[in-house]
């Protein structure tokens, strides 16, 4: 026999879990993570818009710099489609130069400011201060653009060397991206 006395809390248990299991990811990211103090925003900024960047990062074999007979994969460029907590496409990454295009047609491409490890096999947390949009839209105003979250991304574990010197490779990827503009 069920005593009703525990009936109460245990259907509202019951009924919090169920609630947390449908909870969407944008719900849970509506305030942006912590992140390390090298990529943080300065103060006077505010959060305008998060995106989901998903696709791929081009990297080519190459001799390192002021080597001729030392290689390595070398970063070329992002292709990635920008897209909103829900899903929907609002722009894409691409480069070179990086540049961040909403749908609306604004842009803006940037400046890496500062770095802060991913994680084993991601690329890093990334501070970039925008260059002045072109173009009115999601991009105009936009001072500074986050990357973190990031999933994958980093260079090739195929060999680099003289006998593939000029190879391209892409690597999957996907990032946060947090568009910061100033505080009114």
């Amino acid at each position: 026999m069920i005593r009703t006395s525990l009936l109460i809390p245990v259907s509202a248990c019951l009924l919090l879990a169920a609630c947390a299991g449908t909870m969407h990811r944008s719900d849970m990211m509506s305030a942006p993570m912590p992140v390390a103090d090298a990529i943080k925003v300065p103060d006077g900024h505010k959060l305008a818009m998060q995106t989901v960047g998903v696709g791929e990062l081009r990297y080519e074999c190459r001799a390192k710099a002021n080597t001729t007979d030392q290689f390595e994969w070398a970063f070329v460029g992002p292709t990635a489609t920008l897209n909103d907590r829900s899903g929907k496409a609002v722009g894409k990454y691409y480069g070179p130069p990086a540049t961040w295009e909403s749908m609306d047609g604004s842009k803006v491409t940037a400046t890496q400011v500062a770095v802060a490890p991913g994680g084993d096999g991601n690329i890093p947390h990334q501070l970039v201060k925008a260059n002045p949009a072109v173009g009115s839209g999601m991009m105009s105003g936009v001072t500074y653009i986050q990357r973190v979250a990031t999933k994958g991304g980093v260079a090739p574990a195929a060999a680099c060397s003289a006998a593939n010197r000029g190879a391209a490779q892409t690597v999957r990827y996907q990032a946060d991206y947090l568009f910061w503009k100033a505080s009114a």
